[in-house]
């Protein structure tokens, strides 16, 4: 028991070392009803245009199903805290708002390689077998983390910590070794309902479910045809990814910016963009300047629909030849959000 237990402490000593803020060990069978609560949400529709998440279904809702020889999970939190106020520019109409975790180096790349030398630390120390996972395979992270103790999920979906408070970037290493699991950290949201009343879109139904066809994070990023009317006005200078209700959640009075790890800490050209500039990015353009950003993974027809509709929501006269030079696109769905957005900007009183 003694030499399971140092194992654990050094799995996570290990993980402190190499940039992690969390660290918690679960069995694999520990979120049993996570597999049920993703097929009721795919069954409503909620998914939106994210076929992968029902392609993967089977292998996203449990361990088990993704590796028959998995044993325990160890989950893992990266923290990216912000230093500044997530919602300082809302009404800074001529700029744009990038979510706060992109402002910085893809978490992919980063979290990936530091996965992957824990990944070989413990195969060395255990002589187990393992896989290492962000958020691009088919893995209940959040579900996993709540019962590995690194926190618990929130009204609005996304996990909440204790010491964090929403800011980090979840990872979990399958591994065949029957680890003690730490057990869940407790806490909870109580009356609390701040994060549904703050989102512009009603993007939750109820505590605890989400509705990605009206989240903004979803529109700005996954979607690929053009935003619903309905929600232009509402995403506001947003153009990539939503802060909203995760800034507001009164745990992060608790998550300290000095615990984000450096990769995270945002470069200067991404933290208030000038529409006009992002505007008049070509593709070369666009490739240059999110070089080493996830918002490199939308491309630069999706970026420029975004910008479009936060210059149509700006009030600035100023950007209106910005917008036009876009009404000839190559790109249809670019085409029509420079046709609204010039709508927009020349009658800002007519229908969006």
């Amino acid at each position: 028991m003694q030499q399971s237990k140092s194992l654990e402490t050094a799995i996570c000593e290990k993980a402190a070392e190499l940039g992690f803020a969390a660290c918690g060990i679960a069995r694999a069978d520990a979120a049993p009803l996570a597999g049920g609560r993703l097929h009721e949400w795919l069954a409503e529709g909620r998914h939106g245009d994210m076929i992968w998440m029902a392609e993967r279904a089977h292998h996203r809702e449990s361990p088990a199903g993704l590796w028959p020889e998995v044993r325990s999970v160890i989950s893992l939190g990266m923290s990216y805290a912000p230093a500044a106020d997530p919602l300082a520019l809302a009404e800074t109409g001529e700029r744009g708002r990038i979510s706060v975790y992109a402002q910085g180096a893809d978490y992919h790349d980063v979290m990936k390689k530091a996965l992957k030398a824990l990944g070989r630390w413990l195969a060395q120390e255990a002589g187990c077998d393992l896989k290492v996972f962000v958020d691009t395979a088919p893995v209940m992270e959040k579900p996993l983390a709540e019962a590995a103790g690194l926190g618990w999920q929130g009204k609005h979906t996304n996990l909440v910590s204790r010491e964090h408070g929403s800011w980090l970037f979840l990872g979990a290493i399958y591994t065949t070794l029957a680890l003690a699991p730490t057990g869940p950290s407790g806490g909870g949201c109580g009356s609390c309902d701040a994060c549904r009343t703050a989102c512009p879109t009603d993007a939750f139904p109820a505590p605890y479910q989400l509705d990605a066809r009206r989240c903004i994070s979803y529109l700005t990023i996954e979607l690929k045809g053009p935003i619903p009317e309905e929600f232009r006005e509402r995403i506001g200078n947003r153009i990539y990814g939503c802060d909203d209700c995760l800034a507001v959640c009164p745990w992060n009075k608790f998550a300290a910016a000095a615990a984000a790890n450096l990769a995270f800490a945002p470069r200067a050209e991404l933290t208030a963009p000038e529409l006009a500039e992002l505007l008049a990015l070509d593709d070369a353009g666009f490739r240059h300047v999110f070089s080493g950003s996830p918002i490199k993974r939308i491309g630069r027809d999706r970026m420029m629909r975004n910008c479009l509709i936060a210059a149509g929501n700006s009030g600035e006269p100023a950007l209106l030849p910005s917008v036009e030079a876009l009404l000839d696109d190559p790109d249809p769905v670019v085409r029509e959000a420079a046709e609204w957005a010039r709508e927009r900007l020349t009658s800002p009183r007519g229908s969006p």
